[in-house]
């Protein structure tokens, strides 16, 4: 089989966004780093995230500034910005808004007023989301999907773009409420953090120890946001890219007719859903994108594997009892489904 050529845009207003997607990703990374130091490949999951239009999930132990990366962006971007801190009193109208009774001052009747919760936001930052109990996790879970909330029989649509991004600890069990499986599914991404190196922790200490100045320049709006996500939907993904996005996925489940890996049947109790493979080729299409290419590649699904699967692959008592990973998991998949030998 002959290499695949390049694939070209051929509308000239789709070539010229796509190469403002491109500098804008480069200008946003630049005005990241005034504040945050190294996580290189956290920063790049986290625009690719914004640029698709997905909700990601941030896991790390305390101290590695996962709020004030979001933050950051915020502040970067120009998008108004609200942070929830979750916690086991925390009730489901904390976060969508409740209505309340007013007194009109000049008739002096009395009307219900809907108050807007944290939720009404552009970034909305769930701080420990796993300390709060499940009936308030639910609150997220109709903002996450259909970007609207639903607050005594009314709905009230959220402004757009909307982004919902949670982080957890994933050392500190006690008082804790493990997410749902259709919750973490709802998340692009998950995202993980870890200690930076020796070099990158005596900056951030030598930074942080003196007086800090961010002037942060906003070159790119929201309004540019929601048109690169249109953007990364429109452009073409060869066949099979497609096919191999799904292949990870349906080889991630175990198959009731035995032709399942032998890993697969040994230690994955449950397999990925058709959203990873959703999100696999949107997240592609974004990489490709932002790095100057019009189409995705083989090495794009690849590169975003652990990410979009480790969240969604469950394993089971005897990979628990070996010390196997959902991560381990993934390695697993890579190595076994091969891609098409297409050359891309």
């Amino acid at each position: 089989m002959q290499p695949a050529q390049p694939a070209r845009l051929d509308n000239e207003d789709e070539v010229a966004l796509a190469d403002r997607m491109k500098a804008g990703r480069e200008a946003i990374l630049a005005e990241i780093r005034k504040r945050i130091v190294g996580q290189q490949e956290v920063v790049e999951q986290v625009l690719l995230s914004l640029f698709v239009g997905g909700n990601s999930l941030l896991v790390g132990v305390p101290g590695l500034a996962k709020t004030l990366l979001i933050r950051t962006v915020s502040d970067v971007l120009d998008l108004e910005f609200s942070r929830i801190q979750f916690t086991p009193d925390l009730m489901p109208s904390d976060i969508t808004g409740t209505d309340l009774i007013q007194e009109d001052p000049t008739t002096g009747r009395r009307r219900m007023v809907f108050e807007k919760g944290p939720i009404f936001s552009n970034i909305v930052l769930a701080d420990e989301i796993n300390r709060t109990p499940p009936k308030t996790q639910a609150a997220l879970l109709e903002a996450m999907q259909e970007h609207r909330v639903t607050v005594q029989g009314t709905t009230y649509t959220l402004d757009e773009p909307f982004y919902v991004f949670a982080t957890q600890n994933p050392i500190e069990l006690e008082g804790t409420y493990p997410l749902p499986e259709a919750q973490l599914d709802r998340f692009m991404f998950e995202i993980e953090i870890h200690h930076l190196s020796e070099e990158e922790e005596l900056q951030v200490v030598r930074a942080t120890t003196g007086i800090q100045t961010a002037d942060f320049q906003s070159t790119v709006t929201g309004a540019d946001l929601l048109a690169f996500q249109r953007l990364v939907r429109s452009i073409p993904v060869p066949d099979a890219v497609l096919r191999y996005a799904v292949g990870l996925v349906r080889g991630s489940r175990p198959s009731k007719s035995g032709t399942a890996p032998e890993f697969v049947k040994k230690w994955i109790a449950y397999g990925a859903s058709v959203r990873a493979a959703q999100y696999l080729v949107l997240g592609a299409k974004a990489r490709a994108l932002t790095l100057g290419r019009y189409t995705p590649s083989f090495d794009d699904v690849r590169a975003l594997a652990h990410p979009v699967l480790r969240h969604r692959i469950l394993t089971n008592f005897h990979a628990e009892s070996e010390g196997r990973t959902s991560s381990e998991m993934v390695d697993e998949l890579l190595n076994h489904v091969k891609a098409p030998a297409s050359g891309m």
